[in-house]
């Protein structure tokens, strides 16, 4: 099933295309326009306006909290129904070093506000969180896909995993665009299109 979208597209392939195209064009402008640098990191709203940037020109959804539960594989992420309450939680937690904005991250990606496109919106806004405390940002190309994967799996359960692989990535070259734009690229490795379910409520 392919997602309803603003440029009319029936097959998931050509909306994966699109997307894709989009929404890097998109995250370029955010780079280079200084949008980045008015959001207040870690707060939801600069999630939502980084969210509805990439997307507002693919999806009416943009920038919108999702009113469908998602499942990818056999994880369920965040409940509807709690999803608002679990935000605001996320909202509060500390950010100030290394572990706490990993662990506020991994909260992020488990409350997954988006019906699509939280991977990309989600790895600006860590960086965000990263120049801004610590003048660091991650480096996606070295970051292996497979041992990033399976560390986010598991890290609602221990996240010493994804923090290691994470803190051996960093780099203080926070202002390189091509830094920036591996973040984006690595998303469309992983993300898979028809790999998430929504159920309707």
């Amino acid at each position: 099933m392919t997602l309803e979208n603003k440029l009319g597209l029936t097959s998931s392939a050509d909306l994966a295309r699109e997307e894709e195209r989009i929404s890097k064009k998109k995250a370029v402008e955010l780079f280079e326009n200084g949008v980045l640098d008015t959001l207040t990191p870690g707060a939801f709203s600069a999630l939502q306006a980084i969210h509805k940037y990439l997307f507002e020109e693919i999806y009416e959804f943009a920038g919108i909290i999702r009113t469908v539960n998602v499942v990818k594989g056999n994880f369920r992420f965040a409940p509807v129904m709690y999803l608002e309450a679990a935000l605001a939680n996320i909202e509060k937690m500390p950010q100030t070093t290394f572990d706490e904005i990993v662990e506020k991250y991994v909260e992020m990606n488990i409350a997954h506000p988006f019906r699509e496109g939280n991977g990309r919106s989600t790895r600006i806004w860590l960086d965000l969180m990263l120049k801004t405390a610590l003048q660091k940002v991650v480096d996606w190309s070295r970051v292996d896909k497979e041992d990033y994967l399976l560390a986010m799996e598991r890290s609602p359960i221990k996240d010493i995993e994804i923090k290691h692989i994470l803190k051996a990535a960093l780099t203080d070259d926070v202002d390189s665009r091509e830094v920036y734009m591996k973040g984006i690229d690595y998303s469309y490795y992983y993300e898979g299109y028809e790999s998430f379910k929504a159920e309707e409520l």
